[in-house]
């Protein structure tokens, strides 16, 4: 039976040239922060690759932070705010939203989005106030691959500020965004970003947080005084060196052959499963090129996963990080998906080597799934 991988958006297979890197790294036992010669020179190995991480975001090495993943990323960029009114989405990933709603010291003012999941630009400019001192918006939605317009938003905040003499920061989550999307933070416009190594074919436990110069961060991690400062406890030198190899592994050119996939695929799913209802955008460049998520009517995800899983398909049905809720997606939820559908969420996210031939084994054995549950549940009723 034919094994296909379709979760990249919750995590990518590490790349063989990732893991030679990380294998001759795992040698180098010194400490980074001793003062001894071992030490030194790892030292210099990782402000290296902050620099090397620097230059993919056009960034300077000094505003680069590395932590342990994507969702402390996420936190440590929302610790510049103590007080005052956060405006964020309702479709942001739970590492932002739960720490937002945890701290009591904030407001959360949530801008709407669309049925695509997009942001409402009118309605976010109408949102803003001189009390709002930050903004965080993803830059691509893990679950159903909206792509928000970052460099407008940022434009609104930039002419907010300067109208009103405000400071209000602009926070961009862009983990599902970093291998595929622009990420030169001059262009986006963007105070702090933050990804991570597990969505660009780089290793786990690992994530980087940019922080324009002259921002203050408040640490969640104290003891040492590592990462300027920001961020204690020694380094993760491997991860560190295995992230860096994945960023120079990044081909634009790629992320345009996968979209090609994508956009087939959605294509076939709409032409073969009636049933099946597309979120997120159509295809086409709001949407993320990698992301394939549809609800099938009536129907459980958790048993379209363990179906598909039968033959050999593994695809997610939103966040890992909330795959055990209960609740009915947040996003879905948000983006007004009708209740008969939204508990039958699948989301398929494609990878490198996806191919047409792939995809149409897929939808094919979807459409099997999709019979096969509903003269099953027929039984039942």
């Amino acid at each position: 039976m034919k094994s296909i991988y379709l979760d990249n958006a919750a995590a990518t297979p590490i790349d063989a040239r990732v893991t030679k890197a990380m294998t001759a790294a795992q040698q180098r036992f010194a400490n980074p922060s001793a003062f001894n010669y071992l030490g030194r020179l790892m030292r210099q190995d990782i402000e290296s690759a902050r620099s090397i991480v620097g230059q993919f975001l056009n960034a300077r090495a000094d505003e680069i932070t590395f932590t342990s993943s994507g969702s402390e990323a996420n936190n440590l960029a929302l610790s510049v705010i103590k007080k005052g009114v956060v405006i964020t989405t309702p479709i942001e990933h739970p590492s932002v939203l739960e720490p937002l709603k945890k701290n009591k010291s904030l407001k959360v003012k949530y801008v709407p989005v669309g049925s695509d999941g997009i942001v409402d630009l009118t309605g976010f400019q109408n949102m803003l106030f001189k009390d709002c001192g930050l903004v965080s918006i993803m830059y691509a939605n893990n679950e159903i691959g909206s792509i928000q317009p970052i460099q407008r938003i940022s434009k609104i905040i930039r002419q907010f500020n300067s109208k009103n003499k405000t400071n209000i920061l602009f926070h961009v989550d862009a983990c599902q965004a970093a291998g595929f999307l622009d990420m030169n933070v001059q262009h986006l416009g963007a105070d702090l970003i933050t990804f991570n190594g597990s969505k660009i074919y780089g290793p786990r436990g690992i994530g980087v947080l940019y922080t324009r110069r002259g921002i203050k961060l408040n640490p969640i991690t104290l003891g040492g005084s590592q990462e300027h400062g920001a961020r204690a406890g020694t380094e993760n030198f491997p991860a560190i060196i295995g992230l860096v190899q994945a960023l120079l592994l990044i081909d634009s050119k790629k992320a345009k052959s996968i979209a090609t996939v994508r956009d087939y695929m959605i294509h076939q799913v709409e032409k073969q499963i009636p049933q099946a209802l597309l979120t997120g955008p159509a295809a086409g460049e709001n949407r993320i090129a990698n992301s394939v998520s549809v609800c099938i009517c009536d129907l459980e995800s958790e048993n379209l996963l363990l179906e598909l899983d039968k033959y050999g398909i593994a695809a997610g049905s939103g966040s890992a990080c909330t795959s055990h809720s209960v609740e009915p997606s947040h996003v879905l939820t948000a983006v007004g998906i009708p209740k008969s559908f939204i508990n039958g969420a699948v989301r398929f996210s494609l990878g490198r080597d996806t191919t047409k031939k792939d995809v149409e084994h897929v939808v094919k054995t979807l459409g099997k799934v999709v019979s096969t549950l509903q003269k099953r549940y027929a039984r039942l009723r």
